[in-house]
């Protein structure tokens, strides 16, 4: 369900000139509701699977077709002979995966090619390199992006020792899964002789993850920001859709993205979107991608360098705020590109306008916390599901009123995003936050209040409103083009409205400098979020504020439990 209160995403009638007509959906939950719509408005067929727990869910409602996988829990939408199989059944001349399961597996794409149906994704060759995180940092390195001292293949016990031993006194690395994603299969090591054992960890949770024990390892930042480049490629060129902030995470799980970032300087924008568009291009990248960079810090908490770390060939969970800040489907995007269409026919080749406002994505997961912080994914009946409404506010959700929700699955139940056209974070942060109380959710625990919780942080709102800076704004606005194409272009001057903005974010995402945590996306120490203190329960009987507020002075990471295959 999407719930759209502004006007969004109307795309030019010429993006329905696709050669698809009907699409086969290789997923479940939220993300297969918002495809059958951006197909549906495209005036593309689709047609829905669904697992034995998920014969109620909503996008099976939501899609022309549906078909039962006769089978139970993840493995359901694993079964890549089955989905090939629906497809050549129903008729579908294209498979979307979405994002999480098969989405990033060549193989998968490979034989969705070989039985003559298109893979709305990067090509198999894109999926194997950028899968091979190795391989992707060589790339980076040989596009003369900066990368973090590291590995550059699959390594072995004494290689990580002798690779913290050479970082010298107060060393520190990142154990990382080769292949995968989704925070799995990464652990800090700050001490010599914690070594071992997170090594055999890493190993342990990569191959039954993702069927591969391989890692590596690379240099860990401890005062860092996680920032990402929406990529969008036809093979020919690479157009970056601007960039997104995803530094408060949970134990390398993401809770809130922001775009554009409010964090960045313009100078060092342009010069990571640059990277981005470089490495794109000299991928011969087509479709939807997430370029990820970190931003390391420096004492005082200003930018000092940044790294391409890896990126994720395919539709991003927080693609929402994007489309809500540049008024643009990147699901449409990525079917009409599937069907064909080139970025010029599309009107992309200079990119789009520059961003309006900021917008930010927060994760409603089905999950209670105790006061460890730990994280336990929770299930039930939806006995009440209503939804926040307003201009701005959207909600893409697989949950309705009587569903009865499993933990066979992710725990994640709703995407609230909430837009703000002003150019001041602040103002966002208390929209989100009275929207996050509109939510009624009950029958089901969930981490809303605790969400609240981080908004309503003071240093949130600690937002200086002095004169604004519109002479800088201008010259961001001239110079927009020249960045969408990964050119450079002179700043404006410090201390604009968005900038200063920006260095409050900190509130709620202290800059790790404890080096036994080191959480974010990539494993590196970007955001861990400080426990906010008791409060109210976000929404009208929403539940799970008590669990997740109680002991907040405690460290409060762990990753939820996620049984779905990796986002």
């Amino acid at each position: 369900m999407r719930a759209y209160h502004t006007r969004h995403g109307d795309m030019s009638p010429s993006l329905a000139i696709t050669m698809l007509k009907k699409v086969l959906i290789a997923n479940r939950g939220e993300i297969a509701v918002r495809v059958a719509q951006a197909a549906a408005e495209l005036g593309i067929a689709s047609v829905a699977v669904y697992a034995d727990e998920d014969a109620r869910a909503l996008h099976v409602r939501r899609a022309r077709e549906a078909i039962a996988l006769g089978a139970a829990g993840p493995a359901a939408y694993l079964d890549a002979g089955r989905l090939i199989a629906i497809a050549q059944a129903t008729g579908c001349d294209a498979v979307h995966p979405g994002y999480g399961f098969l989405a990033e597996n060549a193989g998968f794409a490979r034989a969705c090619l070989a039985a003559g149906i298109g893979f709305v994704g990067p090509a198999p060759a894109a999926l194997e390199l950028f899968g091979d995180k190795t391989a992707a940092r060589r790339l980076a390195a040989g596009c003369s992006i900066p990368i973090l001292p590291g590995t550059d293949h699959a390594t072995s016990l004494d290689e990580a020792r002798a690779t913290l031993g050479a970082l010298g006194p107060g060393g520190a690395i990142m154990i990382k899964a080769l292949a995968g994603g989704g925070g799995r299969g990464v652990r800090a090591v700050t001490d010599p002789a914690a070594l071992d054992e997170a090594y055999a960890r890493c190993r342990s949770e990569s191959l039954a993850s993702f069927g591969s024990a391989e890692v590596y390892v690379e240099r860990l930042l401890t005062r860092a920001r996680h920032i990402e480049v929406q990529i969008v490629g036809d093979g020919r060129r690479g157009v970056a859709l601007y960039d997104r902030e995803c530094t408060l995470q949970r134990r390398h799980q993401k809770l809130v993205e922001i775009a554009p970032s409010p964090s960045l300087p313009w100078e060092l924008r342009s010069a990571i979107i640059s990277a981005a568009c470089r490495l794109a291009e000299a991928a011969v990248f087509a479709s939807l991608g997430t370029f990820e960079f970190l931003v390391e810090l420096d004492g005082d908490g200003a930018p000092a360098g940044f790294y391409f770390i890896e990126t994720n060939p395919r539709l991003q969970v927080e693609h929402t705020v994007t489309e809500q800040v540049l008024d643009v489907d990147l699901v449409q995007l990525q079917l009409a590109l599937a069907g064909g269409r080139t970025l010029d026919e599309l009107g992309l080749a200079d990119g789009l306008p520059a961003p309006t406002g900021y917008a930010i994505q927060l994760r409603i997961n089905m999950e209670t916390m105790d006061e460890r912080g730990v994280a336990l994914p929770t299930a039930g009946v939806l006995d009440v599901f209503d939804l926040p409404f307003g201009a701005g506010i959207r909600v893409d959700t697989f949950g309705y009123t009587g569903y009865q929700t499993t933990t066979a699955f992710d725990s994640l139940l709703a995407k609230l995003i909430v837009h703000n056209r002003g150019p001041e974070l602040g103002d966002l942060l208390r929209k989100a936050a009275h929207a996050l109380a509109q939510f009624r959710i009950e029958g089901v625990a969930t981490n809303a209040g605790f969400l609240q919780a981080l908004l309503r942080q003071p240093d949130h709102h600690d937002v200086r409103r002095g004169p604004r800076n519109r002479a800088a704004r201008r010259r961001r606005g001239a110079g927009a083009r020249r960045i969408r194409r990964g050119g450079r272009r002179r700043a404006g001057r410090r201390g604009t409205g968005r900038r200063r903005a920006a260095s409050r974010l900190a509130g709620a995402a202290r800059h790790s400098r404890d080096r036994r945590s080191g959480p974010g996306q990539a494993g590196h120490g970007v955001g861990r979020a400080r426990r906010p203190r008791p409060g109210r329960s976000a929404g009208r009987g929403g539940r799970g504020d008590e669990d997740g507020i109680r002991g907040h002075r405690r460290r409060w990471g762990h990753r939820a439990r996620d049984r779905r295959a990796s986002r």
